[in-house]
């Protein structure tokens, strides 16, 4: 397997008509997509692997997302010959984020759309309740978490996803720039009405690093992950050009 396709769970498709690259959330690797389908209409949804997880697990973990943004922006060059668009959810929202800013430094194409789903903006960060959490709290977040996958939270399980959520958590602790980058390209943020990490009402401040669209989806924190129509919905509206 060459470098760039440890990228992906699969390669990209030569036959999408768009691309949305997903970033995995806090402790998890690509394979969390796996409810989600592979197409959205003729936009072809590009799960990214992670170094320090799965089949990466070997490969040690970003210390920061400005590192990730670096290499990551180099693997997705070749791939974005066509409109394309960003998604991440609380922690994977901000490299997403930064990536966004690596490629307008480095003059590659911009995405036609950045997808900020439950996360304040990064120069308000950082946020969230898992910032402060002890491992034992987070273990029964990973708990939470597997279930929600539809796994079974096994012992030996917890115990390999929490180390790779303390990673990330870490990762998220170092990232606070002092003042946005302000993008060329719009982003959609999207809170979640019943979401107790972020309450949806501190996202505005995304109007600051770029032309917002602000988007109030129905569910819980982890509602994503089972793709709900009103968030498939909203790639199909802002990606189409």
């Amino acid at each position: 397997m060459t470098d760039d396709a440890r990228w992906f769970l699969r390669r990209p498709s030569a036959e999408s008509a768009a691309r949305l690259f997903a970033l995995p959330y806090s402790g998890c690797g690509a394979s969390m997509y796996r409810k989600w389908p592979r197409f959205i209409g003729d936009i072809e949804v590009v799960p990214i692997q992670l170094p320090g997880r799965e089949n990466r697990f070997r490969e040690e973990s970003y210390k920061t997302y400005e590192a990730l943004a670096d290499d990551l922006v180099e693997v997705l060059l070749p791939y974005l010959d066509r409109p394309f668009g960003l998604f991440g959810h609380c922690g994977s929202a901000l490299p997403g984020y930064e990536t966004a800013v690596r490629l307008l430094e480095r003059g590659y194409p911009m995405p036609t759309r950045l997808f900020i789903s439950s996360q304040v903006a990064p120069h308000r960060g950082p946020h969230g309740r898992f910032l402060e959490m002890t491992d034992a709290e987070l273990a029964e977040e990973v708990h939470q978490l597997i279930v929600e996958l539809g796994g079974t939270p096994r012992p030996d399980l917890v115990e390999l996803s929490l180390e790779i959520l303390r990673a990330d958590v870490e990762t998220n602790k170092r990232y606070h720039p002092a003042e946005p980058t302000r993008l060329p390209c719009p982003i959609t943020a999207l809170g979640w009405d019943q979401d107790v990490e972020v309450d949806h009402r501190l996202m505005d401040s995304w109007a600051d690093c770029g032309e917002t669209t602000f988007r109030l989806l129905e569910g819980p924190h982890y509602r994503f992950m089972e793709a709900p129509d009103d968030l498939l919905d909203a790639f199909v509206t802002d990606l189409t050009v």
